[in-house]
């Protein structure tokens, strides 16, 4: 598919999601709709609440036996599914290996036609309404129904999954202890479609940006990926989304460098960078010639790159060392709404 072709899919995708406030569909009334699945099973699912409902899939460890694991929520890209996320980040086998649980909400074809999340929208980029609600209430949900560590809960996407996942830990910082955006933007980036068309062709986001006072808590330790040839979300997405999160966490600008590449794949550089304490808030993967993909994917999903470094492994290896404030996580159950 050309680059010119990927455009204008994208800029149909983004359309195909902004409805006119006169157009909106009613949201269903709130509803308890966790499906419970035995150990090792990969299992469907449904949340809805009164800022409307989406579908999931959930994975469930072997290990699991009724202890407190972690939890990572994956948001997909436009056009993807939740099972073709699965596969092509290979989030699962990594749960295994590492004993956790991995949560995919689904976009719906009614709120979008491509599936894209809608990031770009102001009533999506809020506490307490839209898909954030819908997205907080449903790994809330989940965590209650097996017994999860409410400290130990994360978040990553891709794309506009990607910039979801940024909201989600802007407005929602008390129920996600780290987050991962792949080839994504900053929440706040765009409130409607031409400024969302236009930062990801590299201008300046918009200025400002969803705010709510209720919420103080430090910002959220993150971790980002982003190719230097993304020509669908520009690269300079991932150096402001690199800048706030130093703004927000106090670290120093000065950060440890590290440049390798993957044997017979692609350079890349790794920045690293800790707050006063000495603490790591940010990792910083620039992908040399790397597009619009997952890195280190597999082919049997979409939109990967095998040749780039394993993202999902470092997302979780990041993930882990990371541990929400017992004091926000015991909130958090309330604070959804």
């Amino acid at each position: 598919m050309s680059i010119k072709q990927k455009l204008a899919d994208l800029v149909a995708a983004l359309r195909s999601g902004w409805r006119r406030p006169d157009t909106a569909v009613e949201a269903p009334a709130p509803q308890a709709t966790v499906v419970r699945g035995q150990p090792g099973q990969f299992v469907s699912g449904a949340y809805a609440n009164r800022d409307g409902a989406r579908p999931y899939k959930l994975y469930i460890p072997t290990s699991y036996a009724g202890q407190r694991l972690p939890l990572v929520v994956m948001l997909h890209g436009c056009i993807q599914s939740a099972d073709a996320f699965a596969r092509g980040t290979r989030m699962n086998a990594l749960a295994e290996e590492h004993q956790c649980f991995v949560l995919y909400p689904e976009q719906t074809h009614a709120a979008n036609r491509s599936r894209c999340w809608n990031w770009f929208k102001q009533t999506d980029q809020r506490r307490g309404q839209g898909e954030p609600a819908i997205i907080a209430g449903m790994t809330q949900e989940v965590v209650g129904a097996y017994a999860i560590d409410p400290a130990r809960v994360y978040v990553a996407g891709l794309s506009a999954g990607g910039a979801m996942a940024a909201v989600m830990a802007t407005v929602y910082p008390e129920i996600y202890a780290a987050v991962g955006v792949h080839s994504g933007l900053a929440c706040g980036s765009a409130h409607d479609l031409p400024s969302a068309l236009a930062v990801m062709r590299g201008m300046p986001p918009a200025s400002g940006g969803p705010s709510d006072s209720t919420v103080q808590a430090p910002a959220t330790p993150t971790i980002v990926f982003h190719g230097d040839r993304d020509r669908t979300v520009h690269p300079r997405n991932g150096e402001h989304l690199v800048s706030r999160s130093l703004q927000q966490n106090g670290a120093s600008t000065d950060g440890s460098i590290e440049r390798a590449q993957v044997p017979g794949g692609r350079a890349y550089t790794r920045t690293v960078h800790r707050d006063l304490t000495g603490r790591v808030v940010l990792e910083y993967w620039r992908v040399h010639g790397g597009g619009h993909a997952w890195f280190g994917g597999s082919p049997r999903g979409s939109y990967t790159d095998p040749k780039g470094p394993d993202a999902a492994r470092e997302m979780m290896r990041f993930f882990l060392q990371n541990v929400l404030d017992p004091r926000s996580s015991a909130r958090s159950a309330q604070a959804v709404h």
